[in-house]
């Protein structure tokens, strides 16, 4: 029968020496192989020896690694940042953007009101009546005219009715009422409306009076006769019959010519000259126009 050897017992003092030894070799390597690595690749490579070219071929592939990941991480952050700032600086400048073009939009409004502000201002001074400037404050519309509501820039007592009322485009109407700084205003385009005409181009004598249509501004011109010249295209201006609206005013161009094989008149469509959706503006005319001289007065 065999004899069965009992392990070799070293005892706990020897267990706890090991572990001491093994701390020791680990922390040993651990300072050495640095050490060697960077002796390594300090040193001239003529002069290097096996052991050298050893570690250095060990060390190489972990160099490669660790400088790959450094750069891409180093690119990462710094492409991370440079996204943080692109968005703040688009940010800011969207934020300019938008206040450059409401700046803009409030300029081109300023400049719109200017040139129509000067043109009324020209339109002023070419009339030789009293005028008084007027601010659109309303519309409406119902079945039988349309009335555009004005306030005053001033107090004016004399406003009666049946005043004309221009803008810089051309006729607007004729005043309805007043009470205090505000007027009411009867456009051309409404059916009870009348203004005698000429047309600029032939002096055809007409009366352009208002549709009254609901769904557009339009007129229509009587009293043009068949022999009368007229096209599509032509402007109409007051004829200053009356002294009621001072002459040359445009009150519309021809937009349509009917003519009949039978009666004694055409019939003929206009569009008023004066664009009232976008009416801000006017001036009424207090006073009755001066009588325009003869041209034998005029020529002494």
């Amino acid at each position: 029968m065999a004899s069965r050897v009992a392990p070799y017992y070293l005892g706990p003092g020897a267990t706890v020496n090991l572990k001491r030894y093994r701390d020791f070799v680990i922390v040993l390597l651990a300072l050495a192989v640095p050490f060697w690595f960077l002796r390594a690749s300090m040193r001239d490579p003529k002069q290097n020896t096996g052991a050298d070219r050893i570690i250095i071929s060990i060390a190489a592939p972990i160099q490669y690694a660790a400088a790959t990941l450094a750069r891409g991480m180093s690119n990462l952050w710094g492409d991370y940042i440079y996204l943080v700032d692109v968005k703040e600086d688009n940010a800011r400048q969207a934020s300019q953007i938008a206040r450059l073009r409401e700046r803009v939009r409030k300029l081109e409004a300023l400049e719109e009101e200017n040139r129509r502000l000067r043109r009324l201002l020209d339109l002023r001074q070419s009339l030789r009546t009293d005028v008084v400037s007027a601010q659109v404050v309303g519309k409406s519309t119902n079945d039988f005219f349309r009335v555009v509501r004005v306030t005053l820039d001033r107090e004016a007592r004399d406003i009666g009715s049946n005043l004309p009322v221009l803008s810089a485009d051309g006729v607007v109407g004729t005043t309805l009422k007043s009470a205090g700084d505000t007027v009411d205003v009867r456009l051309v385009v409404d059916g009870g409306s009348g203004v005698d005409v000429v047309v600029e181009r032939t002096g055809a004598r007409g009366f352009v009076r208002g549709t009254g249509d609901e769904s557009k501004y339009s007129c229509s011109v009587e009293y043009v006769q068949r022999t009368d010249e007229i096209e599509v295209g032509d402007l109409l201006v007051t004829s200053g019959v009356g002294r009621r609206f001072p002459k040359g005013i445009p009150v519309g161009t021809v937009t349509q010519v009917v003519r009949r094989d039978f009666g004694i008149y055409q019939q003929v469509y206009v569009a008023p000259a004066v664009d009232f959706s976008r009416l801000e503006e006017v001036l009424i005319v207090t006073t009755t126009p001066p009588e325009e001289a003869p041209p034998q007065a005029q020529r002494r």
